[in-house]
């Protein structure tokens, strides 16, 4: 077994990626401190074919060198908006026909393992604050959350880690339906 150069590795263009067909799935930021978190969920989200990232309240935008250093020009490919609060993108979602599921320890969350999303409908999720989480308004407006099973000492994970498992979940059903 031989490692790939990265010259043999056949990647799309940023202008390929843009026109071809996403995943509808869309991460929304809910005031994310850490500017290496929104790089990294940039990044991700340009890896799976994110339809976008919607950032919002404190959670810093593009053009920023500090998300670059993380993303590696995901925040050029990737679609993404700036809303004042999470409240207003899921209130944007929900008019645009998207189901809307926080990312969060909650009463009646569902845990991850036992989540199905619908193929024919647009999802989003809400990561929440590194230390707040997704703020209640916005559970308030969710169509459910959804809970990562932890087996450890601690009750979270890094907003990052968070992101890959959620959006690789929803992408390997997406990408991979079971037939």
């Amino acid at each position: 077994m031989r490692k790939l150069r990265t010259i043999e590795i056949e990647r799309m263009s940023v202008e390929d990626f843009r026109e071809a067909e996403k995943m509808p799935l869309v991460v929304v930021l809910d005031n994310i401190r850490s500017l290496h978190n929104v790089g990294s969920v940039f990044r991700t989200a340009d890896a799976m074919r994110l339809q976008a990232v919607y950032l919002c309240g404190i959670t810093a935008t593009p053009p920023n060198a500090e998300i670059h250093k993380t993303a590696l020009g995901g925040e050029e490919s990737v679609g993404w908006k700036y809303f004042a609060t999470a409240d207003d993108a899921v209130e944007e979602l929900r008019k645009d026909g998207y189901k809307i599921y926080s990312i969060e320890q909650a009463e009646g969350s569902t845990m991850l393992n036992d989540f199905a999303a619908d193929r024919s409908t647009p999802v989003a999720v809400v990561l929440g604050n590194e230390v707040k989480g997704v703020s209640q308004s916005v559970i308030d407006k969710s169509d459910g959350c959804i809970e990562i099973p932890q087996f450890g000492t601690k009750h979270s994970m890094n907003v990052s880690v968070t992101a890959g498992i959620i959006i690789w979940e929803l992408a390997k059903n997406y990408y991979f339906p079971k037939l």
